[in-house]
C-alpha cells in the first residue's frame, strides 16, 4: 500500500476525491490516501509541499506556478479544473465601499503571500485599471481570519471564491461589491518532487482514478444537490457553479496553453521572468497540441 498524503481546500471542487475516497477507489488499487482539508489554500498547500508534510495539493494554478518558480521542490503534474475560477471581491455589510471602482489604496486581506487571494488582486487591478502594492496586502490566514479582519477594520476587502463565500453575503456579513475570473485554468494537481522520484511508476494510476470521478461527478445529475447540502450553498448557486464547471479529466498537459499562462503570469509581475513548462510540470505529462 502506498500511503499517498493529499491536500485541498474543504470546497466543492475537491468533492470528487471525497467521494473516490469514500468509495475505495484508491484503496482498491493499492493507496493509502490521507486527506488534508487546507482551509489556508493555496500558499498554506505550497509551504506543507516544501516542508514535505504534503505529497499532492490540489492547488491555485497561478499560486502553484509561482512558487515552484520561487524554489518549491514541487512539479505540476495536470491541470485539474480547466474553467476559471470565480473570485468574489467582498467587503464587510458595514463598509462605505460601494463598487470596484473605490479600491484603489485599500487594504486587501490575503490569506498568505503568493496565494490566490494576493494574486488575484493584481489580476483585478489590471483589469479595472488600479494600483495595487505590496504595501497594500494584510496577512489574514484564510476565510476565518479575512472575516476578523474585515470586521474590525484591520483589512477592507477580501478576494476568495465566490461560491464558498457567498453564504457570509447571505446571512448579511459580508457584501459582494464585484467579481473577477481567472484568466487561466483555475486548479493543478502537483506533487513534490520526492514523491514522484520514489512512485513515478504510479502516478498515471494514481491520476486515472480521481480523473474518472471527476468525470463521474460531472455526469452525475444529482451532483448540485450534494454540493448544496455538504457545503452549506444554496442550491441556485450549486447549479450555477456546476454549470461552468469543467474538469481537466485528463494529466495531458498543453505545453503552449501553460506557456501561455506562464506569458500572462509575467505580464501581471506574478512572474519576474518569462520560464519553461518544462521546469514547472511533470514532463512525461507535457504534449503539445499543434500538429
Amino acid at each position: 500500500m502506498i500511503n499517498v498524503r493529499v491536500g485541498g481546500v474543504p470546497e466543492h471542487f475537491n468533492l470528487a476525491w471525497h467521494h473516490a475516497i469514500e468509495k475505495g477507489a484508491f484503496e482498491n488499487a493499492g493507496f493509502k490516501i490521507s486527506w488534508q482539508d487546507v482551509p489556508g489554500g493555496t500558499g498554506a498547500m505550497c509551504k506543507s509541499l516544501r516542508s514535505g508534510e504534503l505529497d499532492v495539493a490540489i492547488a491555485l494554478t497561478e499560486g502553484m506556478i509561482a512558487d515552484i518558480v520561487a524554489g518549491n521542490p514541487s512539479r505540476i503534474v495536470q491541470f485539474y479544473v480547466n474553467s476559471p475560477l470565480r473570485w468574489g471581491i467582498f467587503v464587510h455589510a458595514s463598509s462605505h465601499i460601494e463598487s470596484i471602482s473605490e479600491l484603489q489604496g485599500k487594504r486587501y486581506a490575503i490569506s498568505r503571500y503568493q496565494s490566490g487571494s494576493h494574486l488575484m488582486a493584481y489580476v483585478n487591478a489590471r483589469d479595472n485599471r488600479l494600483a495595487v502594492e505590496e504595501k497594500d496586502f494584510v496577512l489574514v490566514g484564510g476565510l476565518e481570519g479575512a472575516r476578523k479582519a474585515l470586521s474590525t477594520s484591520q483589512a477592507d476587502v477580501f478576494m476568495w471564491e465566490k461560491f464558498t463565500t457567498k453564504p457570509l453575503v447571505d446571512a448579511g456579513e459580508f457584501r459582494m461589491i464585484g467579481e473577477c475570473k481567472s484568466p487561466w485554468p483555475c486548479f493543478v494537481v502537483a506533487m513534490h518532487c520526492g514523491f514522484i522520484e520514489k512512485h513515478s511508476q504510479c502516478i498515471d494510476e494514481l491520476l486515472n482514478i480521481i480523473n474518472l470521478y471527476c468525470w463521474m461527478m460531472k455526469n452525475d445529475a444529482h451532483a448540485p444537490d450534494e454540493v448544496a447540502q455538504r457545503y452549506h450553498i444554496k442550491k441556485e448557486d450549486a447549479m450555477q457553479w456546476f454549470r461552468e464547471l469543467e474538469f481537466a479529466c485528463s494529466p495531458e498537459i498543453d505545453t503552449e496553453l501553460f506557456q501561455s499562462v506562464i506569458n500572462e503570469l509575467v505580464s501581471l509581475h506574478i512572474l519576474q521572468r518569462p520560464v519553461s513548462p518544462q521546469d514547472i510540470c511533470y514532463r512525461p505529462h507535457l504534449h503539445s497540441a499543434i500538429t
